[in-house]
């Protein structure tokens, strides 16, 4: 079995840079993932957002193996499938972005909120536009077809190694900023600020959907 060769050419090929930068810009840039993470940090503090972090990565590398292995080829047969997910997605974010406009320091344990879960914050990444389009290009630009399964593989392990540092400049971001806002009128107007973002982040789901 060459798999393991295969991994070792890939890895030393001139290829791997590209991706790496490829999922480096994608994973830092702003969108629905970085936008919450940056609510997150800013509510509960870096160390009570690593699940949803590890969620992120996680999900991200799972889609993209996903991906790989012939989703898109469903969803090129059966589009209104495609469609059904872009409305949820859309819908999951708005009710998103009504959460984290809405929350703030809990007054009291009975009431008190969490983020979100491993499970939660990689479920998200089915309805997340961003997370499909990194997956999309990297299957598309950056696997080979004569060794499909290996550079597929190769991917998936560069987007767990580079995605979770990348995700958790915005936590660090938000944490750091949840510092400074320690009356709850000033995270109140922090949390409306982030749910806007996270809003506009839909316009290219909205886009999509004539």
């Amino acid at each position: 079995m060459n798999l393991p060769l295969d991994v070792a050419a890939l890895a030393s090929s001139p290829a791997l840079l590209p991706l790496a930068t490829f999922i480096f810009v994608s994973s830092i840039t702003p969108g629905p993932n970085n936008v919450m993470l940056t609510a997150s940090g800013a509510n509960f503090g870096y160390q009570r957002s690593i699940p949803h972090m590890l969620g992120i990565t996680l999900g991200c590398a799972l889609m993209l193996l996903m991906v790989g292995a012939g989703l898109g080829a469903v969803f090129e047969q059966m589009p209104q499938l495609y469609t059904v997910l872009q409305y949820v997605g859309a819908a999951y974010l708005v009710w998103l972005a009504w959460k984290i406009a809405t929350s703030g320091r809990a007054q009291s344990s009975a009431a008190k909120p969490q983020p979100l879960s491993v499970w939660q914050a990689a479920a998200f990444q089915w309805v997340n536009p961003k997370a499909w389009l990194m997956s999309v290009g990297v299957v598309a630009a950056y696997t080979s077809p004569h060794a499909y399964w290996s550079s597929l593989s190769l991917g998936a392990a560069v987007m767990l190694v580079v995605n979770y540092p990348c995700i958790s400049v915005w936590t660090l971001f938000g944490s750091g900023i949840g510092r400074w806002l320690q009356s709850a009128r000033a995270l109140q107007i922090f949390n409306g600020v982030m749910a806007f973002l996270l809003l506009l982040s839909l316009y290219p789901l909205l886009a999509g959907m004539h």
